[in-house]
């Protein structure tokens, strides 16, 4: 009986944890993985909010690979392509927006 108890009190600890991980958006889960933001989940669901609030679906997974690949970020950076400028100004307008909101 104490050891179901036990289990109970444990999974009651542990879901909300779980659930956070599963409602993270894609800039979220990859600042928790990103050297430079050391786990701050704060930060990271800060940051997540002003990706939110300024790109679409597509382009916060494109910018979720960015955060941590400096040469795919450059090789989008220097792209020639209409459709990677368009991406890059908008991706510079939500790093400007996530470092004045949320100071990282």
């Amino acid at each position: 009986m104490a050891k179901l108890v036990l289990a109970g009190a444990i999974a009651a600890l542990l879901l909300p944890l779980m659930s956070m991980q599963v409602q993270a958006g894609p800039i979220e889960r990859a600042c928790l993985r990103s050297d430079r933001a050391n786990g701050d989940r704060g930060l990271c669901a800060c940051i997540q909010q002003v990706a939110d609030r300024t790109l679409k679906g597509g382009d916060q997974r494109k910018a979720a690979q960015l955060l941590n690949n400096p040469d795919k970020a450059h090789d989008v950076w220097i792209s020639k392509r209409a459709s990677d400028d368009a991406f890059w100004e908008h991706y510079k307008a939500f790093g400007q927006a996530a470092e004045a909101y949320c100071g990282g």
